[in-house]
């Protein structure tokens, strides 16, 4: 699995994941969040970078199509993976949700992959997960 390389702010932004159980600070400049669809089992990637700007997603990547999945025209076949560049801008905030039907969410940095629940220490399962910018008090 192909992980963004994430690199150590001092002084700059981190990303905080806020769930039901507290907000965990990660001091990380880029990371990979991947995810295995629900019903179609597909395997799903997104490059984001954190900026002061906000989350800002980089490119997408899924390893297959199925209904309600499909990639946008300007998607190209690599190596087994469709990829894009989304056209947006960097988020505030973006919200995660679990059906718990396919698996967790897991946040890929420096070769690992780890989800979620590893990383904030307790279950997730399916509560909402909130990423975003940390702000000072957070760090």
């Amino acid at each position: 699995m192909a992980a963004a390389s994430a690199g150590r702010g001092r002084g700059g932004v981190s990303l905080c994941l806020a769930t039901a159980g507290g907000v965990k600070a990660l001091a990380l400049s880029a990371f990979t969040l991947a995810w295995t669809h629900s019903i179609a089992k597909v395997e799903w990637q997104e490059d984001w970078r954190v900026t002061p700007a906000g989350l800002e997603l980089m490119q997408a990547r899924v390893k297959g199509t199925g209904p309600g999945m499909e990639p946008p025209p300007e998607a190209r076949l690599v190596d087994g993976w469709f990829q894009w560049r989304p056209a947006r801008a960097p988020m505030p905030e973006v919200v995660l949700g679990n059906s718990g039907a396919a698996g967790e969410w897991r946040l890929c940095h420096d070769g690992t992959c780890r989800t979620l629940s590893e990383i904030v220490g307790h279950p997730v399962g399916a509560n909402v997960t909130k990423m975003s910018i940390c702000d000072e008090q957070q760090r």
